[in-house]
């Protein structure tokens, strides 16, 4: 079933990197859409951050453009986020979306909290 695991979050200084992980699930019997990331800092609504399909189209927030990299495994079952040159304004809880292939059916994982301190 579809139950996204996410891992990888931490406390890291203004510049430093991270890479996010999220994993789908086991025994998934249907097929998977897209994958995303979404953050949502205190007081603040959750907002997209990067996702990527099934086709590997993707599609990121203007504020993290040329630093961040979502990328995803063969089976797409797992999805990443690769985050270089963080800055405060990245701290966030990030969640990981997952969404049934032509549905609008989709799972969050319960977060994983990133603390970029300045």
């Amino acid at each position: 079933q579809i139950q996204p695991v996410e891992s990888g979050g931490g406390l890291v200084q203004s510049g430093g990197s991270l890479r996010l992980s999220c994993a789908a699930g086991s025994r998934i019997t249907v097929a998977i859409g897209e994958m995303g990331w979404y953050r949502q800092s205190p007081g603040e609504e959750r907002e997209l951050v990067a996702r990527i399909t099934i086709a590997r189209t993707t599609d990121y927030a203007d504020s993290v453009k040329g630093r961040f990299t979502i990328s995803r495994d063969k089976a797409f079952t797992g999805v990443y986020l690769q985050m270089n040159d963080l800055k405060p304004e990245d701290t966030a809880v990030y969640y990981c979306n997952v969404r049934q292939y032509r549905s609008d059916v989709a799972y969050w994982g319960e977060g994983t909290l990133v603390a970029v301190s300045s």
